[in-house]
């Protein structure tokens, strides 16, 4: 099945959107809550876009598999010149394996889901988008808007098993409220994909 960087089924996704009762992004001024930082300071990347810099911290202790497959990315410059291909207002924003034309880029194996019950889905946070099956992600990202408590891991059941958060946003996250604000409009059989390419310039190790 050909990756097109879904986190879930289009109708699905459409529902979750529904159902978060937010479709204004965060004023600029509102800080960024995590309710629960389920690990020690890990490491730090920063990700430079067309829209300003987004600095993350990874969740190294809790996450070891995705941060090591992130990082590794990140080390190899698979990221530089894609672009957030989904944004979402009020939900989320995508990136991390499309260029601007909307040709995916080749990516290595999947990796297992490490989403747990501690690793939540709150708003500020990295997470790994997949396809429908459950140990399908590769180097698509995504940050949370939003508290997104429907993408959390509640069991290990198809539907329960949930999406791996694995770092949260420390700076810059009035450069994702303003990601998450552009317009957006179907494009090359994709939907909410920005008019104008928001580019992941780099992602790089930092301090």
């Amino acid at each position: 099945m050909k990756r097109i960087g879904t986190i879930w089924a289009a109708v699905v996704l459409a529902a979750m959107v529904l159902t978060t009762g937010c479709t204004k992004t965060a004023p600029k001024s509102q800080p960024v809550v995590i309710k629960k930082a389920p690990a020690n300071a890990g490491p730090v990347v920063i990700i430079e876009t067309s829209m300003g810099a987004i600095k993350a911290e990874l969740w190294a202790d809790a996450a070891p598999i995705t941060v090591k497959n992130f990082l590794a990315y990140a080390d190899a410059k698979h990221f530089d010149g894609l672009i957030f291909h989904r944004v979402i207002q009020g939900f989320m924003i995508q990136g991390g394996g499309f260029d601007p034309a909307m040709m995916e880029k080749p990516t290595r194996d999947p990796i297992r889901n490490e989403a747990s019950a501690d690793k939540k889905n709150d708003r500020g946070t990295l997470a790994m988008a997949r396809t429908s099956a459950i140990d399908s992600a590769t180097s698509q990202f995504y940050i949370n808007l939003v508290d997104n408590h429907r993408l959390n891991h509640y069991d290990k059941t198809f539907r329960g098993f949930g999406y791996c958060a694995f770092g949260k946003v420390i700076e810059g996250i009035d450069v994702v409220y303003k990601i998450g604000a552009v317009p957006v409009a179907n494009f090359a059989g994709h939907p909410n994909v920005p008019t104008t390419p928001v580019l992941i310039k780099s992602i790089r190790r930092g301090k």
